[in-house]
């Protein structure tokens, strides 16, 4: 084909090994600039150069276009960080670090395609962790511990950590978001990311605690004293997850009027404790308390009260409901240690923390609570669901021992 132009084409032209064109186009920031495309023959070129007018008819055309991971940057900052809770902020931060920029960064934002993601997301479910991170590099060569020197990757053996299918599938997800803003933003045309499906993960089925197991971990903790003990009594009585019961406050205790608000959670972001919202409208609510509570946390403030005059200049004022010997709040992941020394100290299997709430409906009945009382606290939307849980009752002697714990804990506070 000759380098003459075609009748009506006007703005292409030979460049260097091959064609290219220009169309004028509105900028998103409201300029009136030339866009350029580049191709090996005339055809290529006219065939994008007609695309080009199309996007223009349509609407705003960008002219230049950052690298995704610089793209990544700016999105993180201006609108996953004002927009999303601050823990939600975190993962998808850790996400575009670890999995998305290392893989995926170099490439331009408007010409990544299809078959970049799936070549992708394929070698992420390959690639071990370990080595693409440097966790064992990190590592000094010699140390009297033979786990906290290097021992594999870094030493030629690799140890095959590979990221889970629900891993790659939540980096997935991330990368889907940041590209669907980008459309938002008319930098580019489509969201490639979507066009990807990652193969669901299998759940891992969860054998949380028979209510048998909850009584005897928690006439442990009663029985050692342990200042945990009203915490884990909310945790396995009214289903507080781990943020919600160390962020409670004093303020949300009404132990006369038998009820508790959740509405803070307690979280380490970024190497500091924040204390928030719940996550969600739902996660906020006022519940009643079965007496159980009640007395377990009446102990507690005299417990407090104890504490705070023991550390006299030491302590740390807060209105936190569990604290440190200090008045601090407790670590989340002080909290998950001290949960599985409880376990092994209590003799019963060791499970996620989380898990504990798929006992809290059991126990529930267990300790004779009406299934509308029931129900509000596990919050339920209809009685029938609540009622499938007190269907299934523990026996007679495990409801005599709970009740009894119950009756100990009052026969204490009121000495």
């Amino acid at each position: 084909m000759t380098g003459k132009r075609g009748n009506g084409e006007g703005s292409i032209y030979p460049y260097k090994n091959g064609y290219a064109a220009y169309v004028w186009v509105d900028t998103p920031d409201g300029k009136r600039k030339r866009k350029y495309v580049y191709g090996k023959t005339r055809d290529a070129v006219h065939d994008k150069w007609l695309k080009l007018h199309a996007d223009a008819r349509k609407g705003p055309v960008p002219t230049s276009h950052p690298t995704l991971g610089t793209y990544l940057t700016r999105w993180l900052k201006d609108v996953v960080e004002p927009d999303l809770k601050p823990k939600t902020a975190e993962t998808y931060d850790m996400h575009v670090r670890l999995y998305i920029t290392p893989g995926l960064g170099a490439k331009k934002l408007d010409r990544l395609t299809v078959q970049d993601v799936r070549t992708w997301v394929n070698g992420l479910l390959r690639q071990c962790q370990c080595c693409a991170q440097g966790k064992d590099a990190r590592r000094p060569k010699d140390h009297r511990n033979p786990r906290l020197r290097q021992h594999c990757c870094a030493v030629g053996r690799c140890c095959e950590q590979f990221p889970s299918r629900r891993t790659v599938q939540d980096a997935r997800a991330v990368l889907r978001s940041a590209l669907t803003n980008a459309m938002v933003e008319e930098l580019i045309s489509k969201n490639v990311a979507a066009l990807v499906k990652v193969r669901s993960a299998r759940k891992a089925k969860r054998r949380p605690w028979s209510v048998e197991e909850a009584r005897q971990f928690l006439e442990s903790a009663r029985r050692d004293t342990d200042p945990l003990y009203p915490a884990y009594v909310l945790v396995l009585v009214l289903g507080f997850r781990r943020g919600e019961v160390l962020g409670l406050t004093w303020e949300n205790v009404d132990l006369n009027g038998g009820e508790i608000t959740v509405e803070h959670q307690l979280q380490r972001i970024r190497r500091r404790l924040v204390h928030d919202e719940t996550k969600t409208e739902a996660s906020t609510a006022t519940l009643p308390l079965p007496q159980i509570c009640v007395t377990a946390l009446r102990i507690r403030q005299k417990a407090q009260q104890a504490t705070r005059q023991a550390a006299g200049e030491l302590w740390t004022e807060s209105d936190f409901v569990v604290t440190t010997r200090y008045g601090t709040p407790v670590e989340p992941r002080n909290f998950n240690r001290s949960f599985a020394d409880r376990c092994a100290r209590a003799g019963v299997r060791r499970i996620r923390l989380h898990d504990t709430r798929h006992t809290c409906g059991s126990l529930l009945a267990a300790l004779d609570v009406h299934p509308r009382v029931a129900m509000q606290i596990l919050r339920h939307s209809k009685i029938a669901v609540t009622m499938e849980v007190y269907t299934h009752v523990p026996s007679e002697a495990t409801r005599r021992a709970l009740r009894r714990l119950g009756r100990q804990l009052t026969a204490h506070d009121q000495k």
